[in-house]
C-alpha cells in the first residue's frame, strides 16, 4: 500500500496523461534526479502499481486488474514509444478504414527504426514490423487513441503498402478482397493509387494492382496507368505461394487458382 507521499508523487505521474510513462515523464512530474526516480519506479513494480513494459518504459496497472497481466488495454498506444517514427499499415489499417471485416492478432507496423526481430511480443500484443525510409512516409493521418497520437496510413496508402508486402495484408487473397472494398468507397482515387504506387519505387506493386484491379472490375483509366508504369521483368503475385503460371499482360506469375478469366496475352 502506498504511503501519503507515494500517492501523491503517483499522482503527479499519473496527471501527465500519457498511456504509458517513462523515466524522463517521471523526472519531470516529479522534479528529483533521474537516480530517484528510477528507484521509485521499480518499487511502484514491485508493489503493482505499473507494469514494465521494456527498460525505462511502464504502463500504469487498472485499478479493476488483479494481477500485473494484460495491463495494455490497447496494444496501439505502444507504438510511438515503442517504434519512433512509425504508422500503423497493412492488415491493421484495412480493418480501421473498414476495408475488411477481419481483424488480425497482429499489429503490422512501419517504421523507420532498424528492423533486427521482425516480430515484437510486448505484454500479450504481437507486433510485425517493415522498415520503411524516412522519404517515404506520405499518404499517413493522425489517430488519437485517448492522449496517444499515433500515425496510420490513409486508404490509398493502406492499399498500396500491401500490395508492396502481401504479408502485411494477410495474403493476396485477402488484400484482393480489401480493394474490391476500397473500389466501392466514395473516396477511391485511382489517381492517388497510381501516384503512391510510383512513389513507392517497386515495379511490383504495379504489376499486383493492375491485374487485382482488372479481376475486380475497376475503370478502365487505373488498369491503363498501371500499364504504362509496367517494368521489365515478372514479378510474383504472392511471394510465399508457388507461382507457376505467368499472366504476361501484368508480367505476373500467379498461382494456377488465379489464372482463370484472365487473359495472358
Amino acid at each position: 500500500m502506498l504511503k501519503p507521499e507515494g500517492r501523491s508523487r503517483l499522482s503527479a505521474v499519473l496527471r501527465r496523461g500519457r498511456s504509458l510513462i517513462t523515466v524522463d515523464d517521471a523526472t519531470q512530474a516529479l522534479g528529483i534526479s533521474r537516480n530517484a526516480v528510477a528507484k521509485i519506479l521499480a518499487r511502484w513494480q514491485r508493489q503493482g502499481w505499473i507494469t514494465r513494459v521494456q527498460r525505462g518504459l511502464y504502463a500504469p496497472v487498472p485499478l479493476s486488474s488483479t494481477t500485473g497481466d494484460q495491463v495494455i488495454e490497447d496494444p496501439w498506444t505502444l507504438i510511438p514509444e515503442l517504434f519512433g517514427t512509425a504508422y500503423v499499415s497493412g492488415a491493421s489499417a484495412a480493418h480501421h478504414w473498414d476495408l475488411t471485416e477481419q481483424m488480425f492478432r497482429s499489429i503490422f507496423v512501419c517504421t523507420t527504426q532498424p528492423v533486427r526481430r521482425k516480430t515484437h511480443i510486448v505484454h500479450g500484443a504481437t507486433f510485425v514490423l517493415r522498415h520503411v525510409a524516412e522519404d517515404k512516409i506520405f499518404g499517413t493521418r493522425v489517430l488519437w487513441r485517448g492522449t496517444t497520437k499515433l500515425q496510420l496510413s490513409d486508404p490509398h496508402r493502406t492499399v498500396i503498402d500491401m500490395l508492396d508486402d502481401p504479408a502485411s495484408g494477410g495474403g493476396i487473397r485477402h488484400i484482393a478482397n480489401c480493394l474490391q472494398s476500397y473500389l466501392r468507397r466514395p473516396d477511391a482515387s485511382p489517381e492517388t493509387l497510381v501516384d503512391y504506387a510510383a512513389q513507392i519505387g517497386n515495379g511490383a506493386v504495379f504489376k499486383r494492382l493492375g491485374f487485382l484491379a482488372e479481376r475486380a472490375g475497376a475503370p478502365n483509366p487505373l488498369l491503363a496507368a498501371c500499364t504504362e508504369w509496367l517494368t521489365m521483368g515478372n514479378a510474383k503475385l504472392d511471394p510465399a505461394r508457388p507461382c507457376p503460371r505467368l499472366i504476361r499482360r501484368w508480367r505476373l506469375w500467379v498461382p494456377e487458382s488465379w489464372k482463370q478469366g484472365i487473359a495472358d496475352d
